[in-house]
Parts: structure tokens; sequence; C-alpha cells
């Protein structure tokens, strides 16, 4: 029996993203071996019908003594284990894994989902993991890109030869889990952003603007926030922060969720003013999905979400002004308007963000490299 690694930076990653991707393995016969630092889903890995083995992976730091612990334990896995194909996600497993799984003959996948802050900053930091991503891509035997401005700027970069880039529509939506949930007409108009709590992601902008609505409509207009809070992340929110925002009643922090369908079929739209160089924003494909409308700046990644002035509106990255155009617009549709124009979403991801185009893509993938 052949086997498959999948790896991230976290198990919680593998499981809310690419828990299907894992049982089509499975099904086509493969054993699967999921290679992540140990959290509260690593349990739920291995009752998919995956084996769980854990590792360490410092995901936001910049330490190289914990990087290279990081790289030998990967040698250490692919040692015992022989894997024939590794598939990685994120950027630590899609360098240091690749590194590692050359030296033992195992071919690796990789995606490129964002390239993050890593390509907008210049600092040392930055140069280092060009420097790395230089060394270690050309080892592998595809590169997904879930974008084509990442998969452009890989190529004037250098970091990796054309012929292994190839194109994913993000890492698709799952259209029998996420279906239409229109949401109800009761005179209150709900904005829902669904990320990590990360400035980098438009946190600050959307709660200004948040501020700036909730004076102007007062209680007709609502602003939610779902997702991880104090990450290990230099753009991190935390939790005074967002404690400070929900005591003044602008915003509502709902936590974190396994069923961010339930969450999604209550608001009227999805916001994400990210300026991050995202891949393709799950949260807006979810919401997409179950025929929302979206707001999202014209940013990479995050404009692929949205045809302008048909499923949603684009604005401008960094702009609190832009953010509240939009989200004032969207307040002034009427119910129906906005129904319409969440349908149009749906339509937009069947056609073009389907996830079993995703898997198919994968499985074509690891049959190539055996």
């Amino acid at each position: 029996m052949k086997t498959v690694v999948i790896s991230s930076n976290t198990s919680w990653y593998l499981y809310n993203f690419r828990k299907n991707t894992i049982l089509a393995l499975i099904k086509s016969g493969y054993q699967v071996i999921a290679v992540s630092p140990p959290d509260a889903y690593s349990e739920k890995l291995e009752s998919l019908g995956s084996k769980h083995i854990p590792i360490n992976i410092d995901q936001g730091g910049t330490n190289p003594l914990s990087d290279i612990a990081t790289f030998l334990k990967f040698v250490a896995i692919y040692r015992k284990q022989r894997p024939d194909v590794v598939l990685n996600f994120t950027p630590k497993n899609n360098i240091y894994g690749t590194l590692a799984a050359s030296l033992f003959g195992a071919k690796s996948v990789n995606n490129i989902a964002g390239l993050g802050m890593v390509f907008i900053n210049e600092g040392l930091t930055s140069k280092i993991a060009r420097m790395l991503y230089k060394i270690s891509q050309p080892k592998a035997s595809k590169i997904f890109f879930q974008n084509e401005d990442d998969k452009l700027l890989f190529q004037k970069n250098k970091l990796a030869p054309d012929a292994l880039a190839d194109r994913l529509p993000g890492s698709g939506a799952d259209l029998s889990r996420f279906q239409v949930l229109p949401s109800e007409d009761d005179g209150v108009v709900r904005f829902l952003l669904i990320a990590r709590m990360l400035y980098d992601k438009g946190i600050g902008h959307y709660v200004e603007a948040a501020r700036e609505l909730k004076a102007k409509y007062g209680e007709s207009i609502e602003f939610r926030l779902l997702g991880f809070l104090d990450v290990n992340n230099p753009s991190a929110v935390s939790r005074i922060d967002m404690d400070g925002w929900v005591k003044e009643g602008v915003v509502n922090y709902l936590g974190t969720s396994d069923c961010v369908e339930d969450e999604i079929a209550k608001v009227d739209c999805m916001v994400l003013p990210s300026f991050y160089r995202e891949g393709v924003p799950k949260s807006l494909l979810e919401a997409g999905a179950m025929g929302k409308p979206i707001i999202t700046t014209d940013n990479v990644g995050c404009r692929e979400t949205v045809d302008h002035e048909v499923n949603g509106f684009l604005c401008e990255p960094k702009s609190t002004d832009s953010l509240v155009e939009s989200i004032d617009r969207m307040y002034q549709l009427s119910h129906e308007a906005r129904l319409e124009m969440g349908l149009k979403s749906r339509v937009k991801i069947e056609n073009e963000f389907d996830e079993r185009i995703v898997i198919e893509k994968y499985l074509d993938a690891v049959q190539s490299c055996l």
C-alpha cells in the first residue's frame, strides 16, 4: 500500500480544510499519515482513518533554532515512515517538509495558499523566507497556487521552475455541506467577518467601520466576528482589544466554531477587508456557497471571490472609508436585492470553486507522482 503524508502547521487546518481530501485518498486505497502539531483536532484526524504523527511548528515564529528543530523532526519522521508522496500545506511545511522528503525520495506536492506578509515586507525575515523557498521548491514535484498573482510572483522571483506550477480554485467549498440558507428579514442587517483575528486581515478597519455605521444606524445594523483570538502572530488582535470593542458595543465576538455554517446562515453579508496576501479565503468561499453577498478588498486572493456589483462589492485595501461605503451600500439594499446578490455568489462558487475540482486535482497529482 502506498503511503501519502498530509502535513500542515495545525491539525485544526487539516481537519477543517482537508478532511474530504483525506477521505478521498483513503477511499482510493492509500495509507494516509497526518503530520501536524497536536491539538484538539488530532484525534478527529485519526477518526477519519488516517494516522497522526505530532510535530512542533512555531507557525509565526522566526527563531532559526526552532525551525532547524522542525526540519530535523520532519527528517526523523520521513526516515521512519518512508512516505511515497507528501502533500504540504502552510509555509514552513512547504519549505522544511519538502527538503526532508527529498532526502528519502518522497515526492512533494505543495500548496501555496497565499504568501502572507513575506512579499509585502522587505525585512531580513522576508529575505530569508524567499531564499528558503528558492532552495526548497525546485525539489517539489508539483506546486499548486490558489491565485494567479502568487503564481506570477513566484515566477518573477524565480522561486520555482515554471513547469511545476499549477492553479487550484483555492481550497474549494464543500457544496453539499454549505447550502443556500437565506437570512430572515427582521429589520436588522447583520455582517460577519470570519478569520484568524489578525490586524492584517483588516479587523481594525472592520471595527472602525462598525463604530461609524452603528453611530449612523443604531440597532438596525450589527457586526459579528468569528475566529481564533490571541494567535501566535505579530499582527494578532489581543483579548484586551476584543473585550474593549465588545464592551463598547461595536462588535459581537462569537469565539470559534466547528459549524461555521450555523453562523453564516444567520447573517446578511460576509465581510473580509484583508490586506494580507491571501490564497483564496475559505470563509468567503463557504459564505458564497451559502448564498451570501460578499464585501472584500480588491486584493490578491480576495478579489477572486467577487464580481464587483454582481455578487458583492470590492473595496480598497487599508481604507476604512472605502469599506464604510461598501457596507453602507449593502445596508441600503432591500432584503430581496441582497438575497438575489447572494444567489449569484452561489452560482459563482458552483462554477469556479467546487471542492470536488480540488480533490480530483490532488488525486491526479498523487497518481502522477507514483
